[in-house]
């Protein structure tokens, strides 16, 4: 079996909650600033290999706009698709269901916190290791076996802080 990459993106910088510009959270966006250093941030990556042939988002419009940076500023530019096990409170077992039945071999999920640090827990280790995501970070994941609780590698993990962005 080729090995697989699953990144985990959390949504980059966004307005703040309770805003009342946002009356409900689903509806809040990126900020402008948010969205230049998120752009840099996939610059960077896709320069590295940064690749996703399809990116799973949260519907919520922070996690959508962050989803379309990806699209647009890597190689592949590939589709996003809203999924609602992406939403806060991530349904993991539906998200490995979903991602088994594509036959992309580098896909992105794109959520919310504490969410995505309990996947990228989950598919490297015994459901007990947290991996911290600052807002705007990108995990690699690679998997040598079916996608599953425990079954990947932690190839790396790029905040903007690391980036320099």
């Amino acid at each position: 079996m080729t090995a697989r990459t699953l990144y985990i993106a959390r949504h980059a910088w966004a307005g703040h909650f309770g805003d009342p510009q946002w009356p409900l959270d689903s509806q809040r966006e990126l900020d402008p600033a948010g969205i230049d250093r998120f752009r840099q941030v996939v610059e960077q990556l896709s320069g590295r290999g940064f690749a996703p042939e399809i990116v799973a988002t949260s519907p919520y419009a922070r996690c959508r706009q962050t989803a379309e940076l990806i699209a647009r500023h890597t190689a592949e530019q590939p589709e996003v698709v809203e999924l609602e096990a992406l939403e806060p409170g991530s349904d993991i077992d539906s998200l490995i269901e979903w991602s088994r039945h594509t036959a992309c071999q580098r896909i992105c999920w794109v959520g919310h916190a504490p969410d995505v640090s309990h996947m990228a827990g989950a598919l490297v280790g015994n459901g007990r290791i947290n991996i911290r995501f600052a807002k705007g970070t990108v995990a690699a994941v690679r998997l040598f076996s079916d996608l599953d609780y425990g079954a990947g590698e932690l190839c790396w993990h790029a905040t903007a802080k690391l980036l320099g962005v």
